[in-house]
Formats: C-alpha cells, structure tokens, sequence
C-alpha cells in the first residue's frame, strides 16, 4: 500500500508524456500510453485491494503522506491520500470501469483528428478523479473535485469547431461551478470554525464541538451540499447533464459511469458524520433525491436521442443513490454507485457502437431492426438495459435498487412516501429503457449499417456486460440467502443501517412487488412502442404541452434563461455605452473640477494669503462670538 500515490500518479504521467510528446507520437504509441497508463492503475487498485482484504492495517485504514503542500500562519495542509473501505471501492471502481472506456476508445476514436488530445485529457479525467477520492484533506479533494471539473468542459467541448459543441461545455462548466463556489464558502467555514481541514478530524471535531441540529452544522451541510448538487446534476442543477451528450460517447461513459456525477455521492458518505449532525439537511437530500428521480424519468420517457435517453437515466439512478443517502442508507448508496458504473457504462458504450454503425444517427426513431445486424450491441444493451430497469434476480441492478427501496421504506428516516416515489421510478425505468431496446433493435431497418465492432470494443463490452448481471451478487438481501460481503466491508467504515421497521416477509413482498413493477413496465414499453407503436405515437401526439414540458427537462433551461441570463443581457444592453463606468469616470472628472478650484488659491502672492488668513480669523471670531 506504499504504492497508494501511484493510482492517481500513473494516469497523470500518462497525461503529461501525452501532452509533451502528443503531437509528435504516432496513433498507437498514444492509444499504448492513454490506455496502458489507467489499465497499469486499474492493476494497482486490484492489488492494493487484494493486499487490504488480506491483511488489514490497523482500524481498516491507511494514510500515506507525501509533503506538506503549504505553510501559511498554521494552515499546512498536506498532500496525503487516505484509503478505507469506502475510497478502495471507489477507486477499484473508477479505475477498472475506466481502462475498460479506455480501450474501447482506443478503436471508438481512431480516425478522430484530436485523437491524441482525447487520451491527454482522458488520462487527468481519471486522475483527478482518483485524487478526490484519495484525498485526505478537503483541500486536495478541492483540487480534483475542480481537475474532473475542467475535464469534463474539455472533453464535453473535445469538437469545438461545432458552436454546440463550445456551448455545452460552457454551460457543463458554468453550472457546475455555481456550485462549487457555494461548497468553498463551506470548506472556509469549516476551517474558520474547527481549525482543520483533514478529514478524519474535522469528523472528529464535528461530534465534540457541535451539536445536533445547531445552526452551524445546518449552514455547513447546506454549503457542501450545493457542489454535491452540481457535480451530480440533482435539482436544481441537474440542466447541464443532458446537453452533455455533445461530447464523444466515451466521455459519456466516463462521466456518467466512473466519474464526475458520483463525485457529490462520495462527498456526502465521505462526511456521513457532518450530515448525521444536520439531519434536516439529510431529510432534504432523501427529498430532492426523490423528485429528481421522478423528474428525469418522465423526461427520459419522451426523448428521441439514444444518449439524452441514457443521460436522464444517469440523473434519475443518481437520484436513487440521494435517495439512499438521505434514510442514512449509505452503504446502499455506494453499491448502488457501483452497479450503475457497470450497467452505465455499458449502455453509453453498446449505444456508441450503434451511433458509429449508423454514420452518427442518434434519433431513436431512425433505427430498428439492429439486433440481427449488430448481435454485440444488441446483446449487451439488452444485459444494461436489463439491468438499469433492475430485472428480478439476473442482474446486478436488481439487488441495488430493491436494497435502496427496502431501505427507503425500512429506516427510521424512510417513508411510505420516499419508497413510492423509488417505485414509481423503477417504473419509469423499466418503461423507458425497453422502449429504446424495442425501438432500435426490433422493427424495421431504417438505416444503413456502415461499420461493425472490432475485438478491442467487444472485449470492454462483454466485460462490462459480465459485471451487469453478476455484480449485484456481493449484496444479496436477507431473502435471498443474506450473501453481502461488499456491504459488511462499507458498513466498517460507513454507520449500518438502523433497525429496519418489518421483517424479512414485508422485505419479501416488497421485493416481489417491486419485481412485478419492473415486469409491467416492460410489458407496457413492448405492448406500446413494438405492437401497437401507432397507437403509442398517437398518445404522445395528443399530449402535446405535456411531452413539450417533459422533453424540456420540465422547462428548467426556459426558467433560468427568464431568471438569470436575460435580466444579465439586459444590464449588459444598457450598459452598451458604459453608463456603470459613468460612476467612477464621474467622481474622476469631480475630483479634476476641486483641484482646479483649489489651484486658484496658490497664487504665490503673499500679500492674498495673508489676506486670506486675516479673512478666516474674522470668521472664526465672528462665528464664536454669535454662539
């Protein structure tokens, strides 16, 4: 575990190698370093997770410092990576999920002409993201929180010379660190407040010096909250998400699987103890959760785009995780955030073969008939799409989220309520994710297939693909034999969940009911969009507000466009002819005017000071003797 500095350290070696020699490297000399480079960390974070299982260090965790960043007036944060059972899931995670994007960008992106800029960029994508979660001071995890930040515009914005392009980027860019601004109000209010920002004991210093409920803990969790908001895409900041798409679909993949958007998750477990002391603010997360899962589903019902499908899903399943967060289920939070990267990733991946294969065609309505012409992007959307719509027992969503559901409704902090919105999303899932199976890979071919996978891409999806349906086995509920190691591990560094309120039949008959769910959504997706897919275009057509507002993303783009950008062009309009300038250039031409008034007085003769001073004096004297 002394190599811990290596796992972000190799990606960004591979980073720097390729922007000092990119330009003169050829094609597979990148694609040997872009990729070789995460797959090397993805080997490290193997071992180092093997040798963590094996022998444990003392507490079940392990701090290796390097050097102190910097000294000012008894502020030396240092640069220290932190590792316990919640960072080394994490980081297995994103390293593993993230060689296998690597490599199927390797063929993906092959006759790109920014292809060696793409890799450079990957490659601090996923350092920086290792550095967040490695970190063991909030400061560093500041600097990769921002790192994914400046990432994800680069590589959202990787084909600029499409304005759409540059303006998505922008606005990814922009919302995000809104956000962020707010979390760094919270970080120096942390330290103002508790003299620290190391990790453990400002967790420490938290339970001694506050209280529960106080303000101060409320303020802090609040502030902390909207970074976790932005970089998630969770109400309200959730708009920068679908317009994402405009970048290549590996970055897609990327930062919908194993980076970016699950960084606000891992923030908020990451300072569970924070959270615990503010449990309005946990209530709220459990809540805004709740609503953003439902939102993003109706939204991903009525999308034509293959990848803004995929995007709202992305919202919703993090939404989940809120949910999860929020009842003080994190555990389940995080195994959830695994299963999504595997399943994610797989469906950005299987749709970017179909993309490709149809000359760039997104519409969903312009495809069909595909499972026989492309049975490697069949299959393996099919295994994604299973489970992200959580099907019974098969595959690894199903144990993610009916672990969250059960939670949701079990937990002193849960709800009838919460667990009805969960329910009604893994509705919306089942209905939405089978619709675009049904329309792209059933029917009738409307499109030309031009290409087909090679061995590199089928090698990622098949991987990923195996990850999808036995992933969720390392977290099987009580019902099913209560085989949960990767649980059992997090819950030695994240609290258990509290005393669930029903037995194991009420877990039972919630879990079959949620199955039936899940099961009728398909059937409702196949008897709509495959046999009867006029009757289902006709609904939609006689519904024409309501599909307007729901392929808007609820009109949020409209309300922040009448609330914020158009009264800042309207200041900008008047202010065409520099009237805020007037001000100061007023106050300049003022402070001219009393100069030359005053440069009158200095006339250089005596005899008119003397008269002036003569002058005063009887003022003054006259002005006594009145009062």
């Amino acid at each position: 575990m002394n190599a811990l500095w290596l796992l972000p350290g190799l990606p960004f070696a591979g980073f720097v190698l390729l922007a000092l020699t990119a330009a003169r490297l050829p094609r597979r000399a990148v694609a040997w370093i872009g990729v070789g480079s995460v797959g090397l960390s993805a080997a490290l974070a193997l071992a180092i997770g093997t040798a963590f299982l094996l022998q444990p260090p003392a507490g079940q965790r392990y701090t290796q410092s390097l050097w102190t960043w910097m000294q000012v007036d008894g502020f030396a944060p240092r640069i220290a990576f932190y590792l316990d059972p919640l960072a080394l899931v994490m980081i297995v995670v994103i390293t593993c999920v993230g060689f296998l994007i690597h490599l199927y960008s390797a063929e993906h992106m092959a006759q790109d002409e920014g292809y060696n800029r793409f890799f450079a960029y990957m490659n601090l994508f996923v350092a920086m993201m290792c550095t967040l979660v490695l970190a063991d001071n909030l400061l560093l995890l500041y600097l990769g929180w921002e790192g994914v930040g400046l990432c994800s515009y680069l590589l959202i914005g990787h084909w600029y010379q499409d304005p759409a392009n540059g303006l998505a980027a922008r606005k990814a860019f922009i919302v995000t660190r809104s956000g962020d601004a707010v979390m760094a109000i919270g970080l120096v209010l942390l330290y103002t407040q508790l003299g620290t920002l190391d990790i453990q004991p400002l967790m420490h210093a938290v339970t001694h010096q506050w209280r529960v409920g106080s303000g101060i803990a409320v303020a802090t969790a609040l502030l902390l909250l909207a970074g976790a908001l932005g970089k998630s895409a969770q109400l309200p900041l959730q708009v920068w998400l679908p317009d994402a798409m405009a970048g290549p679909t590996p970055v897609s993949a990327l930062i919908h699987a194993a980076t970016m958007v699950t960084a606000g998750v891992y923030l908020i477990a990451r300072l569970h103890v924070l959270y615990a002391f503010a449990p309005q603010v946990q209530a709220a997360i459990a809540v805004i959760g709740a609503l953003t899962l439902l939102l993003a589903g109706f939204s991903a019902l009525v999308q034509s785009d293959i990848k803004r499908v995929l995007a709202y899903s992305t919202i919703s399943q993090i939404g989940y995780m809120f949910l999860a967060l929020g009842v003080g289920a994190w555990s389940a939070a995080i195994f959830h955030f695994m299963t999504h990267a595997f399943f994610k990733a797989l469906l950005f991946l299987s749709a970017g073969v179909v993309i490709s294969a149809l000359n760039g065609e997104h519409d969903i309505y312009r495809m069909g008939g595909l499972r026989t012409r492309l049975p490697t992007a069949f299959w393996t959307f099919v295994v994604g799409g299973a489970s992200l719509a959580a099907l019974p027992l098969v595959t690894a969503g199903f144990y993610s989220k009916d672990l969250i559901l059960w939670q949701a409704w079990s937990s002193p902090a849960g709800s009838a309520w919460l667990w009805g919105a969960g329910l009604i999303g893994a509705l919306l899932t089942a209905i939405y994710i089978a619709r675009v199976i049904f329309l792209v890979f059933f029917g009738r071919a409307q499109t030309d297939v031009t290409q087909r996978p090679g061995y590199r891409i089928r090698i990622a999806l098949w991987t990923l693909a195996l990850f999808a349906l036995i992933g969720g086995f390392v977290g099987m509920p009580d019902t099913l034999g209560g085989f949960a190691p990767l649980l059992r591990f997090l819950d030695t560094t994240l609290p258990p969940p509290s005393a669930a309120t029903g037995g194991t039949r009420m877990e039972a008959a919630l879990q079959w009911l949620a199955a039936a769910t899940v099961l009728f959504g398909v059937y409702l997706a196949f008897a709509l969009f495959l046999r009867r897919s006029a009757r289902a275009r006709r609904l939609t057509e006689s519904l024409p507000r309501l599909r307007r507002l729901w392929h808007s993303g609820w009109a949020f783009d409209w309300l922040y466009q009448h609330l914020l950008v158009t009264p800042f062009l309207v200041l900008a309009r008047l202010d065409r002819h520099d009237i805020v300038d007037l001000v100061y250039t007023g106050l300049a031409q003022l402070t001219r005017a009393l100069y030359r008034a005053l440069s009158w007085t200095q006339n250089g003769k005596v005899r008119w000071y003397a008269a002036g001073m003569v002058a005063g004096t009887v003022v003054l004297l006259a002005v006594g003797l009145f009062r």
